[in-house]
């Protein structure tokens, strides 16, 4: 009867211990690879970091609950992160409450179209927006992402609302750069491009077996984080001038209903719509993808019902909107997840993070997050894409 109601939940059927211990590991891999991407996606939405925490908690148990993939990973990404920071900087100040009440009824709103998309059975629309656009949108946003994250990079100031307008300020203000973030911030670069590219290659070598070799490498960006906060409380970088997370709030998300505001509604409504369309296809494209190589199959108008209920479930629950992100799903993949529970577990992980790990990233530079974007993101650049079109 429960699974009638909640289509999601037909994994339940014949779950054994096997499954959990295979999805309680994914699920602790894709915890600590969460736990630094999290704060830094909040940040790039322009957000606190404690509400990338949140963003990762209940809309994972809403997709579980709705969706069909059984390795896809629902969460704060990217591009729906800097679409964010562009819809809810239209109508309020980053950093004020009517900034975060904004992007909770962004999340909301955006996750009643997803759902009613479902239930109007639109999801095989999805297969109407040709490849070359979603591919063009999505590597135009990644270098704009990357662009607006030399800025912490270097310590400098610098703002723009497009590509040309965020260089210029970068040349104009490029001489006060402050060294010693500049000297985190590059170093973590390059540290973390080492990791993504040669790191398993090596621990293959010295007779690490291919599961732990790949976990390890996926945990680069654990390394980066704690290596560059010892640093920071030992010489005392906060003092050089260099920008720390600070403070971050103990605890759960607090439960609320988003502003009931119909015209701040309307005003995110084209806003809504666009992150909507752009999640879903990202999102389904990454299922998909995941589903084919294990000979599975997912439903779209399930996908768009479960993308909407981790939406609703973000926007009551302190967090913005969400959408399956490629790494943490095919890390999710890669470490063994079979069922959705490994994204239950993971919710699980977070929660535990967030009520008792966040004094650990007060003095976590700001570089550091941001190094960690631009790697994540420079791997959804597709140049070759222009070529082939």
């Amino acid at each position: 009867m429960l699974t009638r109601i909640l289509p999601g939940l037909t994994w339940l059927h014949g779950y054994d211990r096997n499954l959990f211990q295979s999805d309680g590991l994914a699920a602790l891999i894709v915890t600590i690879m969460l736990i630094p991407q999290s704060l830094a996606y909040a940040l790039l939405a322009g957000l606190p970091p404690q509400v990338g925490l949140y963003a990762s908690m209940l809309p994972l148990l809403g997709y579980a609950l709705f969706g069909s993939s059984n390795a896809l990973a629902v969460g704060p990404v990217a591009v729906v992160s800097l679409m964010t920071a562009t819809a809810v900087g239209k109508i309020a100040v980053a950093g004020s409450p009517e900034y975060l009440s904004a992007a909770l009824a962004l999340a909301a709103l955006s996750g009643v179209m997803l759902a009613a998309m479902g239930l109007l059975r639109l999801g095989a629309l999805a297969s109407l927006l040709s490849h070359p656009v979603v591919s063009g949108f999505i590597t135009a946003s990644a270098i704009l992402i990357v662009a607006s994250q030399l800025k912490h990079i270097l310590g400098i100031e610098a703002v723009g609302h497009n590509l040309l307008q965020i260089l210029g300020s970068l040349a104009e203000t490029v001489g006060t750069a402050n060294p010693a973030t500049g000297a985190i911030g590059l170093s973590a670069v390059i540290f973390l491009f080492w990791v993504r590219r040669a790191l398993k290659p090596l621990l293959l070598r010295i007779g690490l077996g291919p599961k732990t070799a790949d976990a390890l490498a996926k945990a680069g960006p654990v390394a980066a984080v704690a290596a560059t906060t010892g640093l920071a409380v030992v010489l005392d970088l906060a003092a050089e001038g260099v920008s720390v997370v600070g403070a971050i709030p103990q605890g759960l998300p607090p439960l609320a209903l988003p502003p009931l505001d119909p015209a701040f509604y309307f005003e995110l409504l084209p806003s809504a719509l666009l992150i909507s369309v752009v999640g879903f296809v990202e999102s389904v494209s990454v299922a998909q993808t995941l589903a084919a190589k294990r000979r599975e199959r997912i439903d779209p108008n399930r996908e768009l019902i479960g993308l909407g209920a981790a939406n609703l479930a973000a926007g009551i629950s302190g967090g913005y909107p969400v959408t399956g992100g490629f790494a943490r799903s095919v890390v999710n993949f890669d470490a063994g997840a079979r069922t959705p529970m490994a994204g239950v577990l993971t919710a699980v992980g977070i929660g535990l993070a967030a009520a008792f790990l966040t004094p650990l990233f007060h003095h976590l530079p700001k570089a550091t997050l941001a190094a960690t974007i631009i790697v994540a993101v420079l791997s959804l650049v597709d140049l070759g894409a222009l070529r082939r079109t």
